[in-house]
């Protein structure tokens, strides 16, 4: 199985994975929401695989305000 991973040591970058695991929600949601601007991914590598910022995912649970860039 599997670690758990703790809100409070997350990673500053998350994966589709990571971040449905957190949220409770199948990867294709997180999909969904990032194509609806829910939730901005940001691309890397030549794939394109997607990476979410912890802040997002902590404004998304309500733990912390959106970030201004």
């Amino acid at each position: 199985m599997p670690e758990q991973l703790s809100i409070n040591n997350l990673p500053d970058l998350l994966t589709v994975r990571e971040v449905a695991q957190i949220l409770r929600v199948s990867p294709l949601t997180i999909k969904r929401w990032g194509k609806r601007g829910k939730l901005p991914a940001i691309r890397i590598n030549s794939r394109g695989d997607r990476r979410y910022k912890k802040e997002a995912v902590l404004w998304l649970l309500g733990i912390a305000s959106p970030t201004t860039e």
